[in-house]
């Protein structure tokens, strides 16, 4: 917990005052929140990430966490023997990854998550797309960026056929909070590891979310100089994709915003994890951190 003792009681109520307007303007609204990044591995951001999502929910906005969990993987993955492998920022997933990505996702991160907000004094509940039936999918077709003609096999990485919300809205109804693990599963039963940038977005226009952020170990999205872009269109990314600027990780996450944006989220944020409090910052302050994603 920060230290506020330097505070005045009558400079705390002032500042509890400013978040008024916000607070009647999100009041009652869907907040889709993707962590990952530092946020998710150093100890005080987890505890000011749970006490955020917290005190969201208490003032009457509704949020619905999609975790990632890259690094917990990769070390599960060095513990067996495996070396992951990415194309196009997505992870190849055999069959033994497969597994590992359940358990690691479905269980350990994901029960941390919880842990954290149940801790803080919410009321958090874990659930992957298996849960009510949520997130149907399908083996992803992966295009080659540079060659159309070609086609890339990256096993158990699903594409997301269709989102049913009902397990949420009802959580959510029921003052509680819940923690997304991004597996989807096939016709077959099959299991599929799909990005959580991209469960984050498609589940956020399902939502018809008020804001999609995404918490990042970066300050937003940069231009080659290092420079941080606040404000962004469909043209402009195009423009940085085209040229170079976005690549690797920052793919599926960039081209989800953008689709969610297109879908009628109100405002998608890339915001930077590793900030104190970043989502009370972003949420009831007029203070922006890092970039705001616009259809047009």
């Amino acid at each position: 917990m920060t230290d506020v003792s330097h505070i005045s009681p009558r400079d705390k109520a002032e500042i509890l005052a400013q978040a008024l307007p916000y607070i009647r303007k999100f009041h009652g609204k869907t907040m889709v929140i993707k962590y990952g990044g530092n946020a998710m591995t150093d100890p005080h951001l987890q505890a000011d990430f749970a006490e955020d999502v917290v005190l969201l929910k208490l003032v009457g906005i509704n949020p619905v966490v999609v975790h990632g969990g890259g690094p917990q993987i990769e070390t599960a993955l060095k513990r067996l023997g495996k070396k992951g492998e990415f194309i196009q920022g997505m992870r190849v997933t055999d069959a033994e990854t497969m597994e590992v990505v359940e358990w690691v996702l479905g269980g350990e991160v994901q029960q941390d998550i919880v842990g954290l907000i149940n801790q803080a004094g919410g009321k958090a509940v874990g659930l992957t797309g298996r849960d009510g039936g949520m997130i149907r999918a399908q083996k992803l077709k992966m295009i080659d960026n540079a060659d159309p003609t070609k086609e890339h096999d990256v096993g158990q990485v699903g594409d997301i056929v269709s989102i049913d919300p009902s397990v949420v809205k009802a959580l959510q109804d029921d003052a509680f909070i819940p923690v997304i693990s991004p597996i989807g599963f096939g016709e077959n039963n099959e299991s599929y590891n799909i990005n959580a940038d991209v469960v984050a977005a498609k589940l956020a226009t399902v939502l018809k979310a008020e804001k999609l952020m995404m918490l990042t170990n970066i300050s937003g999205v940069l231009n080659k100089a290092g420079e941080l872009l606040t404000d962004l269109t469909a043209r402009q990314i195009d423009a940085l994709f085209a040229d170079g600027t976005l690549s690797g990780g920052m793919l599926p996450k960039i081209a989800g915003a953008l689709d969610a944006a297109k879908s009628g989220v109100n405002s998608v944020h890339i915001i930077d994890g590793r900030v104190p409090h970043v989502l009370l910052l972003e949420i009831l302050t007029d203070q922006a951190f890092g970039t705001m994603i616009r259809s047009h």
